[in-house]
């Protein structure tokens, strides 16, 4: 570790064209991991989060919803390759209902608001250097759907990956464009404000922006949380969902004991060792769903104070240059999380809202779950479930992962699971056209007495799996 690998970093950095702030920004970072800086958060010195408000007790009016979006813009992020599910584009490209992608479904929510409120209701996607041509391509079915005065995306910053033994910037000459990565979703804060963009919404009125995941389905704009802002005069809220045993690796707000002030720690914030505080569930009961909203005047307002720098802590991610090869150079990767922001603002809050606005797809297990007729697009574009059941547990194992291999396997549709409590998969399996499952299903392909495999085990049209 030496002032040589900053320097070579910097030198990237202003050849690859990045702003000067981004650049300072991640100086800072760096300095802070070269004075042994881990970026964890000790249980010890947090607090469980508790008596939230609820976004089912508060009921606003017609009148103040359309005031509230006039004053609201949505940012969706929008960087990710989906790279675990084997894709080699946008995720957000990927179709997930009726022959929509995510970003369709997107702008078809957006475009029913701004009719049903009439309003602007700006929206920009913040993508990466590899996610932008193909989500504006996609985009470009909807000629209305970008605001005037403003472009549909923003690009996030761009850093290099650093070598985890010496913290100087890796070669990786077989591909050079992986030698970079964003700096975490963090970075929109500051990427709005060096593109113009964070003055450009505040010139036309908008107080919030309202950001989330893309491939969140559940995280619309909604307006009720958008009067509830106004109505109290809240600078920053965090949306949190209840926590089942399925949400243990997710993040967590919490209360830093030292000042009272919320906190974000996700996973790779927990110190060796205490993954089990993390993961208990009856102690930290609920999870940031990673849908936020922040007012512009404040954000602007600190990163003036703060020379670009909003002071979040910084996340040291361990990883390979070339994610899809354990062998190669491991890296470290200096990020920071959007969620952690609540700290830096006074008087932010959190909010208990309901799971329907948490329907991210992370795997081929939750895709299969949205595909499949539990659920259905309303005449808002919003994703509504069919059944008042609860949502069966779905594992489709790791012949499914990757979404050439889903597709493969489910080629004529995915079973119907409205009845199905668990879904389980081990092994080769092709699955026909109308399968239904009912109850708790296992499908297990046969193997031969030596181990191998004697071809995938194919269900018939029409079968009937599970309680007849």
């Amino acid at each position: 570790m030496s002032a040589s690998g900053l320097a070579e970093a910097r030198r990237r950095m202003t050849n690859r064209g990045i702003h000067p702030a981004a650049i300072e920004v991640f100086a800072r970072y760096y300095r802070d991991v070269e004075a042994g800086a881990r970026g964890t958060i000790p249980e010890a010195g947090i607090t469980p989060l508790a008596d939230l408000p609820q976004l089912e007790a508060f009921s606003a009016t017609e009148a103040e919803r359309a005031e509230a979006l006039r004053r609201t813009a949505m940012i969706k992020l929008n960087g990710g390759l989906g790279t675990s599910m084997g894709l080699d584009g946008p995720k957000s490209a990927l179709v997930v209902r009726e022959g929509l992608t995510f970003l369709d479904v997107i702008a078809r929510q957006v475009l029913a608001l701004r009719a049903r409120y009439a309003v602007e209701l700006p929206v920009l996607f913040m993508d990466s250097f590899r996610t932008q041509a193909d989500t504006l391509a996609v985009l470009s079915a909807y000629p209305d759907l970008a605001v005037d005065g403003l472009p549909l995306d923003f690009l996030q910053g761009a850093e290099p990956k650093l070598c985890a033994d010496d913290l100087s910037p890796v070669d990786w000459p077989q591909d050079p464009e992986l030698e970079w990565c964003p700096p975490g979703h963090g970075d929109v804060y500051l990427a709005l404000s060096t593109t113009g963009l964070l003055d450009r919404l505040r010139e036309k009125g908008i107080r919030y922006a309202f950001l989330s995941n893309a491939d969140n389905l559940g995280a619309t704009c909604d307006p009720d949380i958008a009067a509830w802002l106004l109505r109290h005069d809240v600078p920053y809220l965090a949306e949190v969902c209840e926590r089942t045993v399925n949400d243990r690796k997710g993040g967590h707000l919490a209360r830093r004991v030292s000042d009272g002030r919320i906190v974000l720690r996700d996973s790779a914030m927990v110190v060796p060792g205490e993954e089990e505080f993390f993961g208990d569930i009856d102690r930290h009961r609920t999870f940031h769903a990673n849908n936020l909203w922040v007012d512009l005047d404040v954000v602007a307002r600190l990163l003036t104070e703060g020379d670009g720098h909003l002071g979040l802590p910084i996340i040291v991610n361990r990883k390979t240059v070339d994610p899809t090869r354990p062998d190669s150079t491991p890296v470290i990767q200096l990020e920071t999380a959007m969620g952690a922001a609540i700290e830096a603002v006074d008087g932010s809050q959190a909010l208990l809202v309901p799971r329907t606005r948490f329907r991210p797809v992370k795997t081929t297990n939750e895709l299969a779950l949205l595909r499949s007729d539990r659920y259905r697009l309303d005449a808002d574009s919003h994703v509504v479930t069919t059944t008042d059941a609860p949502e069966p547990y779905v594992d489709l194992g790791k012949a499914f992962a990757l979404v050439p291999d889903f597709e493969r396997r489910f080629a004529h549709g995915v079973p119907s699971l409205r009845e199905c409590t668990s879904l389980r998969v081990i092994g080769d399996v092709v699955f026909g056209a109308d399968v239904v499952c009912r109850g708790d299903v296992t499908v297990s392909a046969d193997t031969d007495p030596g181990g191998g495999s004697t071809g995938p085990l194919q269900i018939p049209d029409g079968a009937v799996l599970g309680v007849s």
